[in-house]
């Protein structure tokens, strides 16, 4: 069975359409889904929805493109009592963004400091609750695994919706953490994202939608939710030469074990 790695049901595009989405889910064959938080406000909704299905867990943060909703440390009480809801398997999405252009009041410079503390700020948070993060990476891989690395050990991260190269994927994987692939991967112009996908060890990658976003083919260009993470999981399979039931459990394995609160 299948595990969609993230997604984001609470989205707006998705407004009174969840019970309609997780049956094509379930029909699709995926059995777990990884409903991801960007706010504290949405957080809210989305533990909601971790309620409301079986299959469905959660994951709570500050996205980097919404780091301008906190302004200090405090920020980090309210995550926590979030996190504290029994479906809460990881902190996140955050991470760094470079992409988007600063919001009113800051300069680049800023902007990229703040998103650095606000990021900073949830590691720590992540490592002290015993969590692993779901990491956004935006024209920031340099910084952002430099921010990332230090706490190896402490914590895992997955660099989800990941679009670099085995070069960049395997050392990362060699320190524990974790990448992801979107819809993106089976585009005709993801030459290097495939030969990633064919690269990594069946340990060291998991599989997501980031739905509503990145639909794989054949539904590129449309609206995107967890049921089309099966067309994504027999493509790679196909890359790697394994059947689709095969993908599907290492990758659900691997899911598993990095979704969870740790011990101690």
């Amino acid at each position: 069975m299948l595990t969609d790695s993230h997604a984001h049901l609470a989205s707006k595009q998705f407004t009174n359409e969840v019970p309609e989405l997780i049956n094509r889910a379930r029909a699709a064959g995926v059995s777990r889904i990884i409903c991801i938080g960007t706010t504290l406000e949405d957080a809210k909704q989305v533990l909601e929805i971790a309620d409301a299905y079986e299959e469905v867990y959660a994951t709570v943060g500050i996205h980097p493109c919404d780091a301008d909703t906190v302004t200090d440390a405090k920020f980090t009480e309210e995550l926590r009592a979030l996190a504290e809801h029994p479906k809460v398997v990881g902190i996140g999405e955050i991470g760094l963004d470079y992409y988007h252009k600063p919001p009113e009041g800051f300069t680049e410079q800023q902007w990229k400091q703040h998103q650095a503390f606000v990021l900073e700020q949830q590691l720590a948070l992540a490592a002290d609750m015993g969590f692993n993060v779901v990491l956004h990476n935006r024209e920031s891989f340099e910084d952002l695994t430099a921010h990332v690395l230090p706490w190896s050990g402490k914590l895992r991260g997955v660099f989800h919706c990941f679009t670099g190269t085995a070069e960049q994927a395997l050392p990362l994987i060699e320190k524990g953490h974790l990448v992801s692939f979107t819809g993106i991967v089976t585009f005709k112009n993801g030459q290097v994202i495939q030969e990633c996908a064919k690269a990594v060890p069946a340990h060291g990658f998991m599989l997501e939608t980031d739905c509503p976003y990145l639909a794989p083919m054949p539904h590129r260009g449309k609206r995107n939710e967890p049921g089309y993470v099966a067309h994504t999981a027999e493509f790679v399979a196909n890359l790697r030469g394994v059947s689709a039931d095969e993908l599907a459990r290492t990758t659900s394995e691997n899911a598993t074990l990095f979704f969870k609160k740790r011990k101690g």
